[in-house]
Formats: structure tokens, sequence, C-alpha cells
């Protein structure tokens, strides 16, 4: 079991455990150790958002790493996708974003890449937490072997060359007029810069950052700023980020928004059509709709579904060839150009698509009828509400009542004491039904 690894780095309220700066130093000296082999100078890449905390989590990396014989090249703000393709293009023995993605600027957490730009593995984080808890004074680096600390000139614009790559080469984004709302995050200074070189007439939100309003009624998880902002300035679409811009959310010209199912839809469609897509399907999560495993099964392409988080989409991505996945939520993984979500990416593909159509975004993007589908998240203090005999009772009895036409999943969040009550099926009132009776269960269980 791991302590304070959850299911994408290590995350929690700023200053309390496990995201104080004793921690943080504990877990660099032990990433930094644990990523040290040879007699080479061994080097890690550090990026962040705009959270206030992002400067005490930092310095206490910093420490960590450099007393361990670490060299530290500090990024400062930057997307979480960024991190990745830079610990790779640097030669980096390690990559770390310190962002809690979509959450409030109190939260904050730490992301880890190892060399070829992917997260990594449970049994690596294990490594890491094994190695955070042990007494490490005597692995220390000895002074003239302790590391180097310094910021890194120009990788906003590495970032930005690498994101206009991904489009073909002759194609831009003249004539479309975008809003792109930044979320006050990491992504505040790239994304709209990389949209207005590749022709794009672009209005941008959310781009002042004062290290506490990050996500705050804004960006991916809050659409209604975006949407205004799209239908007063006429635009063509708007282009949600979150914290750390690894994910994505689009509002077509009448305001309506386009979820991750969708936007991977479109994807689907547009590389199956172009001979692009590298097995006949994608990878998604169970939270995934219903109707876009219709859509695609229409098209002749599976839907692979794993546990909720992307790395688990990448993982399976990575094992069985796929190089299209990612989550309802907007974590967008295409593997030809990124090995996480990267929510600029995904954006310009279906830009992209937008472009070859000729057509409005929401002609393109609204590729299938979701089926009804209702979440419901319930709190709880503490103990393992799901082993409870009466919660597993009433989900049977869920089951039970959908029959065949529907899904029913029920899972613990992996970063807030939440258990997240999601069914789906043709009829929406009994969907709700059947979620509203199990998450009453859940919350008198939950103590």
């Amino acid at each position: 079991m791991r302590k304070f690894f959850g299911t994408d780095g290590i995350r929690g309220c700023a200053n309390t455990f496990p995201m104080t700066a004793e921690m943080a130093l504990k877990v660099g000296m032990a990433a930094g150790l644990a990523f040290t082999n040879g007699g080479h100078r061994h080097r890690v890449v550090i990026g962040k958002d705009t959270r206030l905390s992002g400067y005490m989590i930092e310095n206490a990396l910093v420490a960590g790493f450099t007393s361990v014989g670490m060299d530290v090249l500090l990024l400062g703000p930057m997307p979480t996708p960024s991190v990745a393709m830079l610990t790779r293009s640097m030669r980096a023995d390690l990559g770390v974003m310190i962002s809690a993605s979509h959450n409030p600027f109190q939260d904050n957490g730490i992301k880890f890449f190892g060399p070829d730009g992917f997260k990594l593995s449970d049994e690596i984080e294990l490594e890491i937490e094994r190695l955070a808890e042990s007494n490490l004074d005597a692995r220390v680096a000895a002074p003239r072997q302790l590391g180097r600390a310094r910021r890194i000139e120009g990788a906003q614009q590495r970032y930005i060359e690498f994101a206009k790559r991904t489009l073909p080469r002759q194609m831009s984004l003249d004539g479309l007029r975008v809003v792109v709302d930044c979320a006050n995050g990491a992504a505040y200074k790239v994304a709209p810069e990389a949209l207005w070189e590749l022709g794009a007439d672009v209005v941008s939100i959310g781009v002042n950052p004062d290290g506490y309003n990050i996500n705050k009624d804004c960006g991916s998880t809050s659409t209604d700023a975006l949407a205004k902002k799209v239908h007063e300035v006429r635009a063509d679409l708007g282009i949600a980020l979150d914290g750390d811009a690894d994910r994505v959310i689009i509002v077509d010209e009448t305001g309506t928004q386009v979820d991750g199912d969708q936007l991977m839809a479109v994807v689907a469609q547009s590389w199956q059509a172009n001979g692009r897509l590298s097995q006949p399907g994608i990878v998604a999560t169970v939270m995934s709709n219903l109707g876009l495993e219709r859509y695609l099964d229409g098209l002749g392409l599976s839907l692979a579904r794993t546990k909720v988080g992307d790395r688990y989409v990448v993982e399976h991505m990575r094992a069985h060839g796929f190089n299209v996945g990612g989550e309802q939520s907007g974590h967008i993984v295409l593997s030809d150009f990124a090995t996480t979500g990267d929510g600029l990416i995904a954006a310009l593909q279906v830009m992209a698509c937008v472009k070859e159509q000729g057509r409005t975004v929401s002609e393109v993007c609204r590729r299938f009828d979701p089926v009804p589908q209702v979440l419901k998240n319930v709190r709880y203090a503490s103990g393992k509400p799901l082993e409870n005999e009466d919660v597993k009772a009433a989900i049977e009895e869920g089951e039970h009542r959908l029959g065949g036409s529907g899904r029913i999943v029920i899972r613990a969040s992996g970063t807030e004491p939440l258990i997240r009550v999601m069914a789906e099926g043709d009829d929406a009132g009994l969907v709700k039904s059947v979620v509203n009776d199990i998450a009453d269960v859940v919350m008198s269980t939950a103590v």
C-alpha cells in the first residue's frame, strides 16, 4: 500500500502532510537517489503551476535533489506535458511537476516523470516512499559533489514550437477566432502565444495568476466564463485548460461544452480516415460514456477501458500499441506526440479537424448523443465505505434494476476523501434513482 502517492503523484493541502516542505525535501532526496545510476552528472527538470505554495515546494525539492548530488533545471510556470517533453529533450534523469491540477489553490502536488517522459510505475513510487521514510543521512553527497540549480531560459519557446509542430506543416489557424481560458494556471503564457503564432485570432482569459486564483471560477472545471466570452466576441470556439494544462474542455460557437469523450471521438474518426490509428480502437476509462462506446462500435473501432487515471490509460496504450486515449474529464493522450495528457495539443488536433472539414465546431464535435449519466460524490471522514455489506447490497440491487441497459461504477477518489457513485443507461429517471439510492446507503455508512 502506498502511503502518500495517489493516482497522480503526491497531492494534498499545502503545509499539511504530505504536502509539507519537510516531506518535499525528503521526497526530493529519495527520488534523486532512486534515479542516480552511473558516474555522470545527473539532472532533474522541475516545472510548476501558479499556486502560492509552489515557491515553498520548489525550494524544498531543490534542496533535496542538490543534497544528493543532482543538478536542478528550473522551468518556472509551465504545463505538465511540457515538463514530460523537456525531460526527454534535455536528457534529464527525472522530471517533476509541482501542481494539484484542477484542484483549488490551497492544494498542491508533486508529479514525477522518468527519463522517457512517462509517469512512474507503482513500483518506483513505492521505492521512493521507502527511501523517503528511511534515514538518508549517510547517503547525502560530499561537499564537492553537491548539485547545482539554475533557471532555464527559452523553455517556453521550446514547448510552443513543439506544440506547433504537431499540426501539418502547411496548416494554419487563420480565420478562427479562439477564446482560450488558461485557468490562471501553468499555460497562461504558452497557450495564447502558440495559438497566435499559428494564425488564430486569440482572446485570452484566465491569464492573470496571483497565487490564489488558479482554477477559481475558470478553466476546464468551470466553463461558464468561457462560454460567456465566446458569445461576447462571437468566437468560433473556446478552449478551457485546467491548472496544469494536461486536460482540455472545448466550448463550441453556441456556448455548449464538449467533453473529453466527444473530443476522443473526433480524433478517432479523423485519424481512422487518415490511416493514422495504430490500432482499430482507443483507450478510455470506466467513466467514459456508453454513447462513446456505441459510436466507436459503429465505426468498427473498439473501446478499451481502464480504471480512472490517465497514467492507467497510458499504461494500456503502451502495452497494446494504441495511440489515442484519454478521459471524459479532458485528459487526451495522443502518443504520436506526447507521453501524457496535453490539453493544448489535443485542442490543436480538434481545430485541425475543424479547418479540414470547413464546418462549425458544433457540427464537428457533436459525434454522438451521450447516454444519460449521473455522478454523485459522497464525502466520508474515515474507514472504507465500499467494503460495507449494505453498500455492496445496494450496488447489486442497482445493477439488477438497470439490467443490461446501463452500467454502475463506484470508486474511491484517488485525491480526495470521496466516494464517486456513477451510473448510466438509456432511462434517465431510472439512472438518477439508482445513483441516489446507492449514494444514500454510502452516506449512511461513511463515518
